[in-house]
């Protein structure tokens, strides 16, 4: 090609990207709100990627049968996946969680929860009413990172049951008398 045919190429992708920038200087939010949603993403993205590996676990777990003897690598490269969903679970998400409530939800330990004014409560709020202590918001971020955890521990541990039972079939339930002898159809194995 020569060079005056790729010009209005050139021309064009730069006024493309004008366009652009002009469209998105426009709507351009805060620096403070960029933050906060992108922090805000950031955890939303760590939960959705949970999800991902997990159902990459079950994909494996549902065509691995119970007498698969596992090479070398392959116990390896599954005791690294497990390892990488474990660290994901109990490092980043928390994580996530804790420096979006930090950050942009401005959950510190001098912000108290008081609740709304109700007329029976005076000039307190209802939280702080009905409370004989006082709850800040760095302990209802505290509370949800424990919940967090405790989610991700019953998770691990019905993951490694599922595991453990994959190839057991489930047996069936007949239906009893009532006094325990299996029923049977009038006309059936005759």
């Amino acid at each position: 090609m020569s060079a005056p045919e790729t010009q209005p190429t050139c021309k064009m992708v730069i006024g493309l990207c004008a366009i652009f920038h002009k469209v998105f200087e426009i709507r351009k939010p805060s620096k403070r709100l960029q933050r906060g949603k992108l922090r805000m993403v950031a955890f939303a993205v760590s939960i959705i990627a949970t999800v991902i590996l997990v159902w990459g676990f079950y994909a494996y777990l549902k065509r691995c049968p119970i007498d698969k003897e596992f090479t070398w690598g392959e116990a390896m490269l599954f005791a690294t996946y497990v390892f990488f969903i474990l660290f994901w679970v109990y490092g980043v998400v928390p994580h996530q969680w804790l420096t979006w409530a930090d950050s942009e939800l401005n959950w510190r330990p001098d912000r108290f929860i008081v609740g709304p004014e109700l007329p029976w409560t005076g000039e307190q709020g209802i939280v702080e009413w009905a409370l004989p202590f006082t709850m800040t918001y760095l302990v209802i971020r505290d509370v949800i990172a424990v919940v967090i955890y405790g989610i991700a521990l019953a998770g691990n541990v019905v993951c490694w049951r599922h595991w453990q039972n994959r190839g057991v079939e489930k047996e069936e339930v007949e239906d009893t008398s009532e006094y325990g002898r299996p029923l049977i159809k009038e006309g059936v194995g005759i």
